[in-house]
């Protein structure tokens, strides 16, 4: 039996444990963007369920906190377990309601098994440290589970960008408000408490609500919750830090990116642009870490844009769900319309378009964008579409110039035969991530992951030190044996 086929969750949402009409009554289409068709109904949430749930939430956490390392350990260890038995299921909504191409749907769903596991591993981490007193006593930092975390997750990888904040918050000790996009919500929320739902986890630790931005700002003003973990647009995610400031609580955003791809003057060709291709086209460029800008040397830029666009030309468009193709649909007709209009705007000022710039329905042809001017929307700014915005380098020093420009600093890529000098290069220019001789878009479930600049607050996610960073507060603790004794 599915995931889904034993429980009530058509219309729903889920809350301290249940699958339950939302305060409001309200609910809205599931809506395949290949093909237009409706594939289900999802409950809105209200401002009234996050504070039902937020309350319920905070007491169901001390519960799941107390308990053992082991059992908590264990809960993960069998989400891991679930992703890959109902890998069938959750991939075929992965195409048909994210427009995923199977490869990428399989790679979500590799990434939040590995997400569930290494989660596993931080219960039995050690949770505190000795401190020298200089007091007869005993003194000690330990780290405490935070409370309750929001998070708040986008449509564009909804899976991996769920998971990595859910798993180790509940590994932590805390209690989950989970808010996908409602554009994707399925994939991104009923499914995921599903899993947790079947692997054992209590009632009320992880709780399901999609809405739109007021659910968002309940979320982030409720008095229980004392985290968000937020991915999605940078100024999405400065109006979260905003508010979240305001209500002193901790907000970890991880945001936009416009990210570069150097070609150094002596790589090779043929592997630059298999990079390119794969970095500014897979998954339709709906990624943060998308490569936005190439950077190519003077003596390879016309060879590389002439097979670039050679290689962006031939690529398959079309439904994922109907055979094997390179790209799928974007999201929605807003997300097509913002995508052409930067690549408009961007011919108007000077660009040359060498492929793509035309599409049908929602598919979007893979576009290569030369002798960009630096100015062009699509250069200077994150398309969060199937561009490659191409422009020619006159030296390193002008590369690194460029790659730096700009608000941004999530992922960079440098291709060089000579790995130290991209090392090199790599150190002047300010990005949360590198890559030598790799593309922009990389993840793995113990690697910590975050940008700087605009794009976020830093390394928050992946790897123990990162998690505990961000899901767990310090107490200071003493103990003595006698009471102490003061002068007054």
């Amino acid at each position: 039996m599915g995931l889904l086929d034993s429980v009530d969750w058509q219309g729903n949402i889920f809350k301290n444990g249940a699958w339950t009409a939302a305060q409001g009554g309200g609910d809205y289409a599931v809506v395949e963007p290949a093909t237009g068709a409706e594939l289900g109904r999802m409950g809105q949430a209200t401002a009234q369920d996050v504070a039902e749930a937020a309350a319920s939430a905070a007491a169901a956490q001390r519960e799941w906190a107390a308990l053992p390392h082991t059992a908590r350990a264990a809960v993960l260890r069998r989400a891991g377990d679930l992703w890959q038995r109902h890998a069938e299921e959750i991939s075929g909504w992965n195409v048909r309601e994210v427009g995923a191409v199977p490869g990428m749907a399989g790679f979500a769903l590799h990434v939040a098994a590995e997400e569930c596991y290494e989660a596993a591993g931080l219960p039995s981490r050690a949770i505190g440290e000795i401190i020298p007193s200089e007091e007869p006593r005993l003194s000690m930092a330990r780290r405490m589970p935070a409370g309750v975390v929001a998070v708040i997750s986008p449509f564009n990888v909804p899976i991996i960008l769920g998971i990595r904040s859910v798993a180790p918050a509940l590994a932590l000790g805390n209690a989950v408000l989970l808010k996908p996009d409602p554009r994707t919500a399925v994939t991104g929320g009923t499914l995921m408490a599903r899993v947790f739902e079947e692997a054992g986890l209590p009632p009320g630790v992880l709780q399901m609500l999609p809405g739109g931005a007021d659910v968002g700002e309940a979320l982030i003003t409720d008095p229980n919750v004392r985290v968000i973990s937020f991915t999605g647009s940078t100024p999405v995610g400065r109006r979260i830090g905003e508010l979240a400031g305001r209500h002193l609580k901790r907000a970890h955003l991880e945001l936009g990116g416009n990210s570069a791809l150097l070609i150094l003057d002596d790589a090779d060709v043929d592997a630059a642009v298999n990079l390119a291709t794969w970095g500014s086209f897979f998954h339709q460029g709906q990624i943060c870490m998308t490569t936005g800008r190439h950077l190519v040397a003077d003596r390879l830029y016309d060879d590389f844009v002439e097979r670039l666009a050679a290689k962006a030309g031939a690529l398959s468009v079309g439904d994922p769900v109907g055979g094997e193709v390179a790209l799928g649909p974007v999201i929605d007709a807003g997300q097509r319309d913002k995508i052409h209009g930067m690549v408009t705007a961007s011919v108007d000022q000077g660009a040359k378009l060498a492929s793509g710039g035309t599409y049908e329905e929602l598919f979007y042809r893979p576009t290569v964008l030369a002798d960009i001017p630096l100015t062009a929307p699509a250069f200077a700014e994150e398309v969060f579409g199937p561009v490659a915005p191409v422009t020619r380098v006159s030296s390193v020093a002008e590369a690194v110039e460029l790659a730096g420009a700009g608000d941004y600093g999530l992922s960079l890529g440098i291709v060089t035969r000579d790995v130290m000098r991209g090392l090199a290069v790599a150190e002047q220019i300010p990005t949360g991530i590198v890559h030598i001789n790799d593309q922009t878009v990389n993840d793995e479930a113990n690697a910590p992951f975050g940008g700087v600049r605009a794009s976020g607050t830093g390394s928050r996610f992946g790897g123990a030190a990162a998690n505990i960073e961000a899901f767990t507060e310090t107490r200071w603790i003493t103990m003595r044996g006698e009471p102490a004794q003061y002068p007054l």
